[in-house]
């Protein structure tokens, strides 16, 4: 079964849509013109219900299908990134500083189509939750919303989602059971030294040695502290120290990322993160304070939801296009959080060639739009089949 044929006779009007939403770019849980649209385009499909201010400006619409059943949830995320667009397209970002520059705006758009496809047609029992999530890049909206109670309050069963992937083939889809993208962590390290005259050193406490000291150290961490077989990246990603080259100054400050699939794991390196830290400061006589925070948990996807999910998708782009095992991934997603609460599957879009995701040159692809939302659709159509399975 390709794209689904009432689907793709409203793509350009999900075109449209995508375009508008690109103009304007919003950040965080601040996704309030996004929302609107989103709300506008939801009340003229005609969903059942609409319930805003989740996590700020996000929201879930219920569709009611035809008799009793439960409720299967679809997850778009609707916010964009604090880049200068460059794609000199004629629908840029009206918003200077920000831009969709993950392809948000096209996830936004693959579950109004839809939501349009599934309001008219209603062929499934139960009901359907369209989430729309701001603050996926920065402050973990999916978190928010479930801890607000959004998967208790709308009985949500399982739960889905889809993110476009440039440079795998345009249509085509990728995903695996079990972890499919990293933990992320943020290590900050202050350093507190005594500063003085560059060309005396002895009269010092230097911080810029200790912070080369520290970095160099917390590569150990991984090559020496951790299994090779298990998955880690450790990567200090910042180091901000001095102004001048005759003075050596009195701080210094790293800061970094910390991506694993293992809770093991990672509580190993922030164990072995504060020692090194106390070890380094010892040994070159400085004060330094670690403040590690623990962000996104690991994607893990449902095993049988992912086989699940991968048939739905040869169905809609034919066998030779689903791969079911790809690698695992070191990047992270906030869906994980719902995941956590509900068995679901995350799975990957290919969008062709193209500039990669957070360039500033990144463009989603609306010819992927419609394949999305097939995808949706036959998502809640084959897990909640009139007459039952």
């Amino acid at each position: 079964m390709p794209v689904v044929n009432r689907i793709a006779a409203f793509a350009p009007e999900m075109k449209e849509w995508r375009q508008h939403l690109h103009t304007i770019p919003e950040l965080g849980v601040e996704c309030h013109k996004t929302a609107a649209f989103v709300a506008e385009r939801l009340r003229e499909f005609g969903v059942d219900e609409l319930h805003e201010g989740l996590a700020t400006t996000g929201m879930v619409a219920i569709i009611n299908g035809q008799g009793d059943g439960p409720t299967i949830g679809l997850r778009a995320d609707m916010d964009a990134l604090p880049i200068l667009e460059a794609t000199g397209v004629e629908y840029a970002s009206t918003h200077e500083g920000k831009m969709h520059a993950c392809g948000h705006d096209g996830h936004t758009t693959m579950l109004l189509g839809a939501a349009k496809y599934l309001a008219e047609t209603r062929n499934f029992a139960g009901r359907v939750a369209l989430i729309f999530q701001p603050a996926e890049e920065t402050g973990g909206g999916a978190e928010v919303m479930v801890q607000e109670g959004m998967m208790e309050r709308f009985d949500i069963k399982e739960v889905y989602a889809l993110h476009n992937l440039p440079n795998l083939e345009q249509g085509s889809f990728s995903t695996t059971p079990g972890p499919i993208m990293a933990s992320v962590d943020t290590f900050h390290i202050h350093i507190q030294g005594k500063g003085g005259h560059g060309a005396m050193p002895h009269e010092t406490r230097d911080p810029v040695m200790a912070a080369c000291g520290m970095a160099q150290a917390i590569q150990t961490i991984v090559s020496r502290n951790h299994m090779a077989t298990q998955d880690l990246v450790v990567s200090v990603t910042q180091i901000h120290t001095g102004s001048a080259d005759n003075v050596i100054p009195d701080t210094a400050y790293l800061n970094g990322t910390v991506r694993t699939f293992e809770k093991d794991v990672k509580a190993m390196v922030k164990r072995r993160m504060g020692e090194v830290v106390a070890g380094q400061a010892a040994s070159y006589g400085v004060e330094a304070t670690l403040t590690y925070d623990e962000g996104f948990p690991a994607t893990i996807n449902d095993d049988a939801k992912t086989e699940f999910a991968a048939d739905i998708a040869r169905d809609v782009a034919g066998d030779a296009h689903v791969i079911a095992d790809q690698t695992r991934e070191m990047g992270a997603e906030d869906f994980s959080y719902m995941l956590e609460k509900r068995p679901g599957s995350y799975l990957f879009l290919g969008q062709g060639a193209s500039a990669g995701l957070h360039h500033p040159e990144y463009n989603f692809n609306d010819d992927i739009a419609p394949v999305g939302a097939s995808f949706f659709a036959r998502i809640v159509e084959q897990a909640q089949p009139l007459g039952g399975k």
